[in-house]
């Protein structure tokens, strides 16, 4: 009877024994398939997020490069379309068909080299003389050059109906202008000995030229001209 129940004893220790053990395996390998279970869930996940950001970074980076060089190089197609109508219009003389001729710099008078000479003709002038100086290229206007006599400012009056072209000054070439100091047939006037004279109105410089003793009494000025000839200052 003991030898029975010991063995009864034994059988079920063993049972319990063993189902106690197949329990902690179960539990064991659980465990151990959540855990695995969570890494590879996790590994993929984070694969997948560093291409993915990468990959945007580079495309926004490119977008931003490829916005900035549009902009850029928009921006200077209308600069230079910008630049090309200005030179196109520029400023310059209206030549009257709607477009303007350029001008280069005017000429002052103290980029020419002056002197005067005593002339017969017409019942006598003083012939300007203008050229410019070394190394100087400049505009005479189509205008008349101002002509001042005495402390005064007395100014010498139109020669000619119409104004003349303007010329070019470089190297040898010369221009011409005529004065007459006094154009009345009456006695009197004003005895000077020298007059000022400047390419224009707005000229800052104007030079006084020695011209000897002459009256001075309605005086006229004629156009720049190429030819002296054509500076004699008829009355």
């Amino acid at each position: 009877m003991f030898g029975i129940r010991r063995r009864a004893i034994l059988v079920t220790a063993a049972v319990v024994g063993g189902a106690l053990l197949m329990s902690a395996c179960q539990e064991a390998d659980a465990d151990t398939d959540t855990g695995a279970s969570g890494s590879s869930s996790a590994s993929p996940a984070d694969d997948a997020a560093t291409p993915s950001g990468s990959s945007a970074g580079s495309d926004r980076k490119d977008s931003e490069k490829g916005s900035a060089k549009g902009s850029a190089k928009g921006s200077a197609k209308e600069g230079g379309k910008g630049s090309e109508q200005s030179a196109d219009k520029g400023s310059g003389a209206d030549t009257g068909n709607g477009e303007r001729e350029q001008v280069g710099q005017v000429c002052g008078a103290n980029d020419i080299s002056w002197s005067t000479k005593s002339e017969t003709q017409a019942g006598g002038y003083i012939l300007i003389v203008a050229k410019a100086k070394s190394g100087i290229t400049c505009y005479l206007p189509a205008e008349l050059p101002t002509v001042a006599f005495g402390s005064d400012g007395t100014e010498a009056g139109p020669a000619e109906q119409s104004v003349g072209e303007q010329i070019k000054l470089s190297g040898s070439t010369v221009a011409y202008a005529g004065v007459n100091p006094k154009t009345t047939s009456t006695d009197g006037g004003k005895e000077l000995d020298s007059i000022i004279v400047a390419v224009g109105d707005e000229d800052p410089d104007p030079v006084s030229l020695p011209v000897g003793t002459i009256t001075v009494d309605d005086p006229i000025v004629t156009n720049w001209h190429t030819s002296p000839t054509e500076a004699v200052p008829f009355s």
